[in-house]
């Protein structure tokens, strides 16, 4: 009789949130959200590093809470295909450039606003008749 995989320990992935740990969830190679498991620690820490949090999950369990979050894939054991997003100093924002003075256009603007009127108005006409 085949060995049933499904219920075994599974190292799946989260992060520390405001109330606790939560499941993080990947894209996968088309771009759709995906679950990760790793079937060993070893295996977690080769590809997410030694900082990754984790926690034990069943296949079934893994599945369960990543259902409502409409993810129906489960990855295991992915390699990194991304390069590792380093930690760099926030860049300086540029300074604000002073703001330049609008000519002054109202005249253009009341006269192409009039033209838009009244030509919507002989459609709407058109439209009646």
């Amino acid at each position: 009789m085949p060995e049933d995989h499904t219920h075994h320990r599974l190292c799946v992935p989260v992060r520390e949130g405001a109330c606790g740990s939560v499941l993080r969830m990947f894209r996968d190679r088309d771009g759709s959200r995906c679950a990760v498991a790793f079937s060993s620690e070893e295996r977690l820490r080769a590809v997410l590093g030694e900082e990754q949090h984790w926690l034990p999950l069943a296949e079934p369990a893994l599945r369960a809470l990543a259902a409502p979050l409409g993810v129906a894939t489960l990855i295991l054991d992915p390699n990194l295909i991304a390069p590792t997003v380093r930690n760099t100093p926030a860049a300086t924002p540029a300074p604000a450039l002073p703001a330049a003075p609008l000519p002054v256009a109202a005249p253009v603007l009341a006269a192409a606003a009039a033209t838009v009127a009244v030509g919507a108005a002989d459609l709407l006409l058109q439209l009646l008749s």
